[in-house]
């Protein structure tokens, strides 16, 4: 796939998502204000199942949400490191081999990036990504 079709695809994929968490929280605020006055909706709405969808939710909209924090600081801040892991992710290097400090540095920071990941999908539902 070519870099601009492939930019292209992101791009439509990010303003899809945030079309959709945008029509989510129209339907939950309307679902809450009608809950104020209906009982039966309310407890409805309060029951395991949709708090715990709710919960999930919230918990992966926090984890991009740190992630698009880190990515912005990398991608906007002209430190020495940044230039650096700009330079190791053009290299493309091989896992195998360790041509650079710079494929070593991009490769911690991949190793740190997928410790958080596993770590986070294995210890449950309850617990913050962070």
């Amino acid at each position: 796939m070519a870099r601009e079709d492939y930019l292209d695809d992101i791009h439509l994929r990010v303003q899809r998502v945030t079309d959709d968490l945008r029509a989510i929280q129209r339907e939950l605020n309307c679902a809450a204000m009608e809950a104020a006055s209906d009982p039966e909706l309310l407890e409805v709405l309060t029951q395991l199942p949709e708090m715990e969808s709710l919960q999930v939710l919230k918990s992966a909209i926090d984890q991009m949400r740190h992630f698009l924090w880190f990515y912005m600081q990398i991608m906007t801040n002209e430190s020495e490191l940044t230039d650096r892991l700009r330079q190791a992710i053009r290299q493309r290097t091989c896992e195998d081999a360790v041509t650079s400090p710079d494929a070593a540095l991009l490769r911690d920071f991949e190793a740190i990036g997928n410790t958080a990941l596993l770590r986070f999908l294995t210890d449950g539902k309850g617990r913050k990504p962070n």
